[in-house]
């Protein structure tokens, strides 16, 4: 008595006597004893090559199904990427793949984890497939500077722009620096005189950073240039009096500024600009200035009051002197007055002997003496 089996067109069979594999069976219809200890695997030759339970090496030691079939070995550092027809169709991992030959055309391209950016010529359309787990991206915005690590050792600057690495053996990191114009402002900043006199100081500088691979290597950069800023202040403060510290207020700026810039090169920046924003002092010392102030206003006033007083006094004795000196121009003088007289006053009554037009008369003639 037998058994029958028929392998399709589209199948191939692996004949298994008492679960060791015997040999590689191509289309057609096979009988079996029913009394033999034989399975026969039944497999899709449109699928890869795949038997549950059982390693694909096994199958290999059979030359005719090895011939058959289409190996792909993937080693531990790196990736293949499986195109089907011209369609990527899955990504490999360290492993043998194994598919059957003749059926579909397969093309396989091999991605090197030790070197883990892609390549050019990789498909970038394909990356939504493999997901996270398989490649990390990473953008440079266009205000910014990258600079790429391989297992915490920098390789190279990266420009503006998107960038996609494998995942695998090697640690990829991206460094982004701000390559913008960046403030620094120092509040409250306490200081001493040359005479001694406690003040705080707000200040300001500007600077861009200008290279990247020298401003990395130097730890909490901006708490550095801080230190580097109040040192300078406490130098230039400490050498002037507060009277000339305030007449000289806009000249600390472009002091600050050019000792900073000594040291730019040092710090991988450019510093663009620094200036005091306030100078605060303690009240008692602000009362006492202010009551200096106000001293010297009043002064200044009492004298201009004064030098217009004399002005004034000079200008009424030259006046007299030439009315003194000259008749028709004290007479003149006179009627100036009189016509001034008239302007403020609605009606003139004039008292006396003789009628309104002698008394005028009498006011207005000429002058004898």
């Amino acid at each position: 008595m037998f058994k029958t089996m028929m392998i399709q067109n589209d199948q191939r069979g692996l004949l298994f006597t008492k679960g060791s594999y015997t040999r590689y069976l191509l289309p057609g219809t096979y009988r079996f004893s029913i009394f033999s200890d034989v399975k026969v695997e039944v497999l899709n030759v449109t699928k890869p090559f795949e038997v549950p339970g059982k390693d694909l090496q096994l199958f290999l030691q059979d030359e005719r199904l090895r011939d058959a079939l289409e190996v792909i070995d993937v080693r531990d550092s790196e990736y293949v990427l499986l195109y089907e027809d011209g369609k990527f169709a899955r990504l490999c991992k360290a492993g043998k793949y194994a598919f059957w030959k003749g059926i579909k055309e397969y093309r396989a391209v091999r991605v090197n984890l030790l070197e883990p950016e892609l390549a050019a010529d990789i498909d970038l359309s394909i990356l939504p497939k493999l997901g996270n787990m398989v490649v990390q991206v990473y953008d440079v915005a266009a205000e910014e500077a990258g600079l790429l690590y391989y297992n915490n050792q920098l390789v190279r600057r990266l420009a503006p722009g998107k960038y996609y690495f494998w995942r695998g053996p090697v640690a990829v990191a991206v460094k982004t620096i701000d390559l913008r114009r960046q403030q620094l402002d120092m509040t409250g900043q306490e200081m001493l005189t040359e005479d001694k006199v406690p003040l705080r100081l707000n200040f300001v500088c500007q600077y861009q950073v200008t290279d990247p691979l020298q401003t990395v290597r130097i730890r909490s950069m901006e708490e550095q240039i801080y230190v580097s800023l109040q040192l300078i202040l406490r130098e230039y403060v400490g050498t002037l009096k507060l009277d000339d510290l305030l007449r000289m207020k806009h000249e600390i700026g472009a002091f600050v500024h050019n000792r900073l810039s000594e040291q730019q090169e040092e710090y991988g920046v450019q510093f663009l600009s620094a200036g005091v924003k306030d100078i605060i002092l303690p009240g008692d010392v602000k009362d006492i200035l202010n009551t200096v102030l106000i001293a010297e206003k009043r002064a200044h006033a009492n004298l201009i009051t004064r030098r217009e007083e004399t002005a004034s006094t000079r200008s009424l004795l030259n006046t007299a002197k030439l009315m003194d000196e000259n008749a028709t121009l004290m007479r003149l003088k006179e009627l100036e007055y009189l016509e001034k007289i008239c302007e403020k006053i609605g009606t003139i009554s004039l008292t006396g002997s003789g009628g309104l037009l002698e008394q005028l008369n009498t006011l207005l003639k000429p002058r004898t003496d």
